[in-house]
């Protein structure tokens, strides 16, 4: 198992853990069965050219894209069963853990990971899944409604499924913790597509100041807002970068997801900057007179 530490910016990092030479089971579980059904009824309602099926993969991936990355990351670190703690212990499965080493201290890898693997994240992933659970009831009458899917039933479902997830993946992490399974190391190829990134974001911010310039060079000198502290560190499209060197399509998505989500909270953050800014200049002002 290869687990990977991918900062998005200067305070906040996903987890993502790739399986390696996963071995395939001659039993299938029923949830492994719901769950493949489920993705490829998916996939076929996202391929139709319109119709109520596309429009509800339009709106859903839409809602998917703003679950917390950090539920997709959890989610993508298999539940520990007896098997797989048994070939873990054994060293039969090795578990390494690679991240870029110039953007996180290696002493703040394990407290990072400890957050991951923390008992607050299993007991907030513990109430969601039951609320989830507590909901289905509720909306199951909407299933009388012809023609019409159930489709609040179907989403509290896969909520259920996957806080789920997302606290088995953080159990499995707490549990490599304690047995101190994993191998750290800093990544060379992370380090390298890092700084690609990294320069591609710094070259498109700079377009966008020189653009912000010229549009606004007879404008009147705006209030400055007070920079954060934290920074983005990639863009959108970093994630089919980043994914390109390690060689994992399926990390793009999870990256582009990570960097939409931090970028909104930041401007968030640097709007509410501007208004408190604006406020004690007003308040100084008036003051002054």
């Amino acid at each position: 198992m290869r687990l990977f530490l991918l900062p998005i910016s200067t305070r906040q990092s996903l987890i993502y853990c790739q399986r390696i030479n996963q071995q395939l089971s001659d039993k299938t579980t029923y949830i492994d069965k719901v769950t493949a059904k489920a993705s490829n009824t998916w996939l076929s309602w996202e391929k139709k050219d319109s119709g109520w099926q596309k429009k509800v993969t339009d709106y859903g991936n839409k809602l998917f894209q703003r679950l917390p990355y950090e539920e997709w990351g959890l989610k993508s670190i298999p539940p520990l069963s007896a098997r797989r703690r048994s070939d873990e212990i054994d060293g039969k499965d090795e578990v390494r853990l690679e991240y870029p080493e110039l953007l996180i201290e290696p002493e703040k890898v394990l407290d990072i990971l400890k957050m991951y693997g923390s008992n607050e994240k299993q007991a907030f992933h513990s109430k969601w899944l039951w609320a989830s659970v507590i909901g289905m009831p509720i909306s199951a009458p909407v299933a009388l409604l012809p023609v019409i899917p159930n489709l609040p039933f179907f989403y509290l479902c896969f909520r259920a499924w996957s806080h789920w997830r997302a606290r088995g993946g953080s159990q499995h992490l707490e549990f490599l913790l304690d047995k101190k399974l994993i191998k750290i190391s800093s990544s060379a190829i992370l380090r390298t597509a890092y700084t690609e990134a990294m320069m591609d974001r710094k070259l498109r911010d700079l377009d966008m100041e020189f653009d912000d310039i010229n549009l606004n060079s007879s404008a009147e000198p705006k209030i400055v807002p007070l920079r954060t502290e934290e920074e983005l560190l990639l863009s959108r499209s970093s994630g089919a970068l980043i994914a390109d060197y390690l060689e994992v399509p399926e990390l793009a998505v999870e990256i582009q997801r990570a960097v939409w989500q931090v970028e909104r909270s930041l401007k968030a953050k640097r709007e509410l900057q501007e208004e408190k800014a604006k406020l004690e200049s007003a308040n100084k002002a008036h003051s002054d007179q």
